[in-house]
């Protein structure tokens, strides 16, 4: 992935915290969203559906930075009725997802803030978009067999 700190640099930040805090190992995708909105949803639960606790403080949403929630990004999740609410957890768009765009200030029109891109790899994210999936306690369209992050490294 490439991460965009110019116009979000505070998502970006947030996230590389994450990243250098080893709180993405041993996650897991909990979700895929096989209808529009097509997204992969990881970086929150653990692979017995736990979610695991966030050290750092929601971030402020970025949505509003002009980039677009288009196939191949990467974006922060949120409650959909606080705008500043992202923590740890982000989603992968498989397809351009326009309506979790940047619209106004209210927070169901608020949207998502997109902090990057896939530049390798996408095609794994659309392979797993294609697992079966089935409805828990936990979380709504969950991968059937766990699929693991394993880790998540700073290359530069």
């Amino acid at each position: 992935m490439r991460l965009d700190a110019e116009k979000a640099p505070l998502t970006v930040d947030n996230f590389l915290r994450y990243v250098n805090d080893k709180h993405y190992d041993g996650t897991i995708i909990h979700q895929v969203q096989k209808n529009y909105p097509m997204v992969v949803l990881g970086g929150a639960m653990t692979p017995d559906l736990k979610e695991k606790t966030c050290q750092n403080s929601p971030v402020r949403n970025e949505a509003d930075n002009g980039l677009k929630n288009r196939r191949g990004t990467i974006a922060m999740a949120r409650r959909p009725d606080v705008i500043d609410s992202a923590t740890a957890m982000f989603f992968i768009n498989l397809s351009d997802n326009a309506v979790l765009d940047y619209k106004e200030r209210s927070p169901d029109r608020y949207g998502y803030c997109v902090f990057g891109e896939v530049t390798e790899g996408l095609d794994v994210v659309e392979h797993i978009a294609q697992v079966a999936v089935h409805d828990t306690p936990q979380a709504t369209s969950t991968p059937v067999n766990v699929i693991a992050i394993k880790s998540v490294k700073r290359l530069r």
